[in-house]
Protein backbone atom coordinates (compact mmCIF):
# COMPACT_ATOMS: atom_id res chain seq x y z
CA UNK A 1 0.00 0.00 0.00
CA UNK A 2 1.46 3.28 -1.31
CA UNK A 3 2.10 6.18 1.63
CA UNK A 4 -0.57 8.20 -0.18
CA UNK A 5 -3.26 5.82 0.12
CA UNK A 6 -2.38 4.60 3.91
CA UNK A 7 -2.78 8.76 4.38
CA UNK A 8 -6.24 9.21 2.91
CA UNK A 9 -8.21 6.00 4.87
CA UNK A 10 -10.22 7.41 7.21
CA UNK A 11 -8.71 5.70 10.46
CA UNK A 12 -5.22 7.27 9.35
CA UNK A 13 -5.39 10.59 10.95
CA UNK A 14 -2.86 12.91 12.35
CA UNK A 15 -1.62 12.64 16.06
CA UNK A 16 -2.84 15.63 17.67
CA UNK A 17 0.68 15.88 18.85
CA UNK A 18 2.23 16.76 16.11
CA UNK A 19 0.53 20.34 16.99
CA UNK A 20 2.49 21.12 19.51
CA UNK A 21 5.72 22.73 19.61
CA UNK A 22 8.65 20.41 21.43
CA UNK A 23 11.20 23.89 21.51
CA UNK A 24 10.35 23.72 25.41
CA UNK A 25 10.66 19.58 26.30
CA UNK A 26 11.39 18.87 29.79
CA UNK A 27 12.14 15.44 28.51
CA UNK A 28 14.73 16.31 25.57
CA UNK A 29 16.22 18.65 28.82
CA UNK A 30 16.70 16.43 31.20
CA UNK A 31 18.13 14.01 28.78
CA UNK A 32 20.81 16.61 27.89
CA UNK A 33 21.56 15.93 31.45
CA UNK A 34 21.34 12.59 32.26
CA UNK A 35 21.17 11.28 27.99
CA UNK A 36 24.63 10.07 28.22
CA UNK A 37 25.19 6.27 29.67
CA UNK A 38 28.26 7.14 32.23
CA UNK A 39 25.97 10.22 33.38
CA UNK A 40 23.61 7.17 35.02
CA UNK A 41 26.34 4.63 35.45
CA UNK A 42 27.82 7.50 37.81
CA UNK A 43 24.33 8.48 39.55
CA UNK A 44 23.94 4.25 39.99
CA UNK A 45 27.31 4.64 41.96
CA UNK A 46 26.23 7.98 44.27
CA UNK A 47 23.01 6.40 45.08
CA UNK A 48 24.87 3.07 46.16
CA UNK A 49 26.97 4.72 48.53
CA UNK A 50 30.58 5.08 46.07
CA UNK A 51 31.38 9.07 46.23
CA UNK A 52 35.18 9.36 45.62
CA UNK A 53 36.60 9.80 42.39
CA UNK A 54 39.23 7.06 42.54
CA UNK A 55 36.51 4.60 43.87
CA UNK A 56 34.04 5.07 40.89
CA UNK A 57 36.98 4.96 38.04
CA UNK A 58 37.93 1.58 39.74
CA UNK A 59 34.56 0.41 39.89
CA UNK A 60 33.26 1.07 36.63
CA UNK A 61 36.40 1.57 34.38
CA UNK A 62 34.81 4.93 33.30
CA UNK A 63 37.88 6.69 31.51
CA UNK A 64 39.37 9.64 33.73
CA UNK A 65 38.09 12.19 31.46
CA UNK A 66 35.19 11.18 31.35
CA UNK A 67 34.35 10.81 34.24
CA UNK A 68 35.92 14.28 35.52
CA UNK A 69 33.25 15.73 32.52
CA UNK A 70 30.24 13.74 33.60
CA UNK A 71 31.02 14.90 37.58
CA UNK A 72 31.36 18.36 36.38
CA UNK A 73 28.28 18.24 34.62
CA UNK A 74 26.07 16.61 37.30
CA UNK A 75 27.35 19.25 39.41
CA UNK A 76 26.69 22.17 37.35
CA UNK A 77 23.44 21.17 36.70
CA UNK A 78 22.70 20.63 40.94
CA UNK A 79 22.20 17.08 40.70
CA UNK A 80 25.54 16.16 42.96
CA UNK A 81 27.56 18.66 45.51
CA UNK A 82 31.32 18.42 45.82
CA UNK A 83 32.40 18.06 49.69
CA UNK A 84 35.87 18.64 50.62
CA UNK A 85 37.52 15.67 52.58
CA UNK A 86 41.62 15.04 53.13
CA UNK A 87 43.01 11.55 54.12
CA UNK A 88 45.92 12.01 56.87
CA UNK A 89 48.91 13.51 54.98
CA UNK A 90 47.37 14.14 51.53
CA UNK A 91 45.75 16.82 49.62
CA UNK A 92 42.23 17.84 49.90
CA UNK A 93 39.80 16.06 47.53
CA UNK A 94 36.07 15.87 46.81
CA UNK A 95 33.41 13.35 47.24
CA UNK A 96 30.23 13.98 45.70
CA UNK A 97 27.22 13.52 47.29
CA UNK A 98 23.22 13.87 45.84
CA UNK A 99 21.78 17.42 45.80
CA UNK A 100 17.80 17.84 46.38
CA UNK A 101 17.70 17.37 42.98
CA UNK A 102 19.92 14.30 42.85
CA UNK A 103 17.75 12.49 45.23
CA UNK A 104 14.74 13.56 43.30
CA UNK A 105 16.03 11.00 40.24
CA UNK A 106 15.75 7.66 42.46
CA UNK A 107 12.26 6.78 40.99
CA UNK A 108 14.29 7.09 37.64
CA UNK A 109 17.11 4.87 38.89
CA UNK A 110 14.63 2.35 40.63
CA UNK A 111 12.73 2.25 37.41
CA UNK A 112 15.52 2.27 35.15
CA UNK A 113 16.75 -0.50 37.07
CA UNK A 114 13.44 -2.41 37.37
CA UNK A 115 13.10 -2.46 33.54
CA UNK A 116 16.92 -4.00 32.96
CA UNK A 117 16.23 -6.72 36.12
CA UNK A 118 12.89 -7.39 34.18
CA UNK A 119 14.43 -7.87 30.44
CA UNK A 120 18.21 -7.64 30.61
CA UNK A 121 19.23 -9.88 33.93
CA UNK A 122 21.25 -12.70 33.49
CA UNK A 123 19.74 -16.25 34.11
CA UNK A 124 20.55 -16.12 38.10
CA UNK A 125 18.81 -12.95 38.20
CA UNK A 126 19.44 -9.23 38.74
CA UNK A 127 22.53 -7.27 40.38
CA UNK A 128 20.90 -5.12 41.91
CA UNK A 129 17.56 -4.36 43.83
CA UNK A 130 16.32 -1.80 45.64
CA UNK A 131 15.16 -2.27 49.14
CA UNK A 132 12.64 -0.05 51.56
CA UNK A 133 15.10 0.70 54.65
CA UNK A 134 12.15 0.31 56.79
CA UNK A 135 10.93 -3.28 56.32
CA UNK A 136 13.25 -4.94 53.38
CA UNK A 137 10.81 -5.15 51.22
CA UNK A 138 11.64 -4.85 47.22
CA UNK A 139 10.67 -1.27 45.66
CA UNK A 140 8.68 -1.21 42.64
CA UNK A 141 7.68 1.90 41.30
CA UNK A 142 3.84 2.62 40.65
CA UNK A 143 1.97 5.13 38.51
CA UNK A 144 -0.74 7.10 40.24
CA UNK A 145 -3.14 9.66 39.28
CA UNK A 146 -3.31 13.28 40.91
CA UNK A 147 -6.70 11.66 42.28
CA UNK A 148 -4.62 8.26 43.74
CA UNK A 149 -5.67 5.90 41.34
CA UNK A 150 -3.37 3.06 40.28
CA UNK A 151 -2.59 3.08 36.94
CA UNK A 152 -1.77 -0.68 36.02
CA UNK A 153 -1.78 -0.93 32.30
CA UNK A 154 0.62 1.78 30.63
CA UNK A 155 -1.57 1.97 27.62
CA UNK A 156 -3.85 3.63 30.03
CA UNK A 157 -1.19 6.47 30.18
CA UNK A 158 -2.17 9.39 27.64
CA UNK A 159 0.22 12.23 27.04
CA UNK A 160 -1.77 15.77 26.68
CA UNK A 161 -0.70 19.09 26.31
CA UNK A 162 0.74 20.46 29.97
CA UNK A 163 0.30 24.66 31.03
CA UNK A 164 3.74 25.55 29.49
CA UNK A 165 2.85 23.81 26.08
CA UNK A 166 2.70 25.87 22.44
CA UNK A 167 1.46 25.30 19.36
CA UNK A 168 4.02 24.54 17.02
CA UNK A 169 4.10 27.72 14.16
CA UNK A 170 2.40 26.51 11.15
CA UNK A 171 5.87 26.81 8.93
CA UNK A 172 7.44 24.98 11.35
CA UNK A 173 8.97 21.64 9.91
CA UNK A 174 8.30 17.90 10.54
Amino acid sequence: MSLSTRLSLPHMTTPPALNWSVDNCTVERAMAILGEKWSLVVLREVFSGIRRFDDMRVRTGVPRQVLTNRLNSLVENGVLRREPYREPGSRVRHEYRLTEKGFDLYPVMIALAGWGNRYLADAEGPPIQYAHRDCGAELHIAVTCADGHLVEKQREIQPRPGPGARLRSPDAGC
